[in-house]
């Protein structure tokens, strides 16, 4: 008789074929469950407490998820599925978690009756296809210039978040914060880059009604010398440097031997010469206010303050760009190649104010600012993270369509659609792919059955009167009303979706859904390839404590 044959190591896991799906489909639907609350306008809030003992207190679907700590690898993926929605559109992040799991959850019986999953995965791929076709015919494109209907999108769009009870307000800051950072590149295409040019300021403090959007950049720092540099200056000249104003040190540690004591006052004099000598390059062209990068120096800042110039130092580089963008200038890397061009004029007021403890630098009134700061007041700082998180999503859904204007109706109305539309379509299909294509119409029904399960009505009578409405009147816009769990026309009712959100979502959910049934082999506890030659070979993986690290790899370079 042949021995067994040993190739992975003792302490090696490994899970296969249908022990592994089965695995990852029930890890799958235990994220859905963490977040199937938090879908809906009667949605719950979860508290999390994160490893240094703080609250987060939100109803954020990816917000909630980024703060759990998974082991399961599958878990892990749905995990990075609302990241990636989080990145792409900003919104849907709730929705694409349930769908992915309930897709998981539908594919659980094909797998109980041996049907392979590669006949599962090509069902769901021809399901997504028609999905596609399905959400094109209902979508309807808007105007993006007419404000009134662009509030009413963001607004049914954040209508499920904590913000919701403080009226137009976060809908109206986003609207205005994409209109100002919107820049058109001709011939229709238009770049809005919300995450480098709009900034969220948090001030503690005042009320939420203090919340605005400002036509020009905020930063948290205050002239190099208070007393004698003016904090307020309209219509000021504006140059931004990224070079030091102060004597250059030696890259390394740096020697001089000095035999007379005219050698050191000669030393003192170059230092003193070069800083002149940048000063006068800078004050030539007259700014009214410096702003650099790196360190300014006591003596820089004299001359400065000497010419009448405000400086600022020490600014990170992420705000001196949008300055540069809100007041047109550029960005000098040296004081001898400063032009007139580089000096920014678009600014009409510098301003130093005081708020509680701290003083924050207003550069505002800009001609036409292509970068915001939207200034964020409120009670606690617990507050003004949740409201930070729905402006985010806020700005994501206006960002989405100003770039793709068409909408679809919300509430659940879309997924139906979708659902009854496959269900006609599956007769076409052939063979047992068409199992798993229903099964995609069914899954569908989640997201009403949940709006409605999270409003507390009864989900059966519900979820049977929107199916006759879709039945009777295909491609209908009826769905669920979120505030009270009863069936609404959604056009009636104004609550319309992004189709770029939708058609992600649905294609996030399908696609990891494919991917995680694909998977028929988990291994785990593999032991990391130890670097040096003479270290264990093989067994259990080394754990890394404070009396085995390496000292070389402890300290930085």
């Amino acid at each position: 008789m042949q021995l067994p044959v040993t190739v992975l190591n003792a302490n090696t896991k490994r899970e296969t074929g249908k022990k592994a799906q089965f695995a990852n489909i029930a890890a799958a639907k235990a994220v859905a469950d963490i977040i199937r609350t938090t879908l809906g306008p009667r949605s719950m809030l979860k508290m999390l407490l994160d490893p240094n003992g703080g609250i987060v207190l939100t109803n954020d679907g990816h917000a909630i998820l980024r703060e759990i700590d998974v082991s399961h690898p599958a878990a892990k993926s749905m995990i990075q599925l609302s990241r990636t929605q989080d990145e792409e559109v900003g919104d849907g992040t709730t929705s694409v978690i349930i769908l992915a799991g309930e897709m998981l959850h539908m594919a659980e019986p094909f797998l109980e009756k041996n049907i392979h999953p590669t006949v599962i995965v090509r069902g769901f791929a021809r399901a997504l296809e028609d999905s596609i076709k399905i959400i094109d015919e209902l979508a309807f494109p808007i105007d993006t210039e007419n404000r009134e209907q662009m509030l009413n999108v963001v607004n049914s769009c954040i209508g499920t978040k904590f913000t919701h009870r403080f009226g137009s307000l976060m809908a109206e800051l986003a609207l205005d914060a994409v209109r100002c950072v919107t820049v058109d590149l001709g011939g229709g295409a238009k770049e809005i880059d919300i995450k480098n040019y709009a900034k969220v300021e948090k001030i503690p403090g005042g009320t939420i009604e203090d919340c605005r959007v400002l036509k020009g950049v905020m930063f948290n720092k205050d002239v190099v010398v208070p007393g004698r540099m003016r904090r307020k200056i309209p219509n000021p000249r504006i140059l931004l440097l990224d070079c030091p104003l102060e004597y250059k040190k030696g890259e390394n540690q740096t020697n001089v031997e000095l035999t007379k004591e005219e050698d050191w006052a000669a030393l003192l004099k170059q230092e003193e010469e070069q800083i002149a000598r940048q000063c006068e390059q800078i004050l030539a062209f007259k700014p009214d206010v410096v702003i650099t990068e790196k360190g300014l120096s006591d003596l820089a800042a004299h001359y400065l303050t000497k010419a009448g110039v405000s400086a600022i130092r020490r600014l990170r580089k992420t705000d001196n760009n949008r300055i540069a963008r809100a007041c047109g200038a550029t960005i000098v890397n040296r004081t001898d190649e400063i032009r007139d061009s580089d000096i920014g004029t678009g600014a009409g007021l510098f301003e130093v104010v005081k708020i509680g403890d701290e003083f924050y630098t207003f550069i505002v009134d800009c001609a036409a600012p292509k970068a915001c700061t939207v200034l964020l007041r409120g009670a606690t700082k617990d507050i003004l993270n949740e409201v930070e998180r729905n402006l985010t999503d806020a700005m994501g859904v206006a960002r989405n369509i100003s770039l793709d204007p068409r909408l679809v109706p919300g509430g659940g109305a879309c997924e139906m659609a979708v659902s009854r539309g496959l269900t006609d379509r599956a007769a076409l299909v052939e063979g047992v792919e068409q199992w798993p294509y229903k099964a995609v119409g069914v899954a569908m029904e989640v997201i009403p059955r949940t709006l409605a399960q999270n409003c507390g009505a009864n989900v059966i009578r519900t979820l049977t009167k929107l199916r006759a409405k879709h039945a009777e009147e295909p491609g209908c816009s009826w769905g669920i009303d979120g505030e009270k769990g009863e069936v609404k026309d959604m056009k009636a009712l104004g609550v319309w979706e992004p189709y770029q959100v939708k058609a992600q979502t649905i294609k996030t959910a399908i696609e990891s859904a494919q991917m995680l049934l694909r998977i028929d082999d988990i291994v785990s506890g593999l032991s990391k390839k130890d670097r040096s030659a003479g270290g264990p070979r093989g067994g259990a993986p080394e754990v890394e404590d404070h009396d085995n690290v390496d000292s070389e790899r402890m300290i930085a370079e």
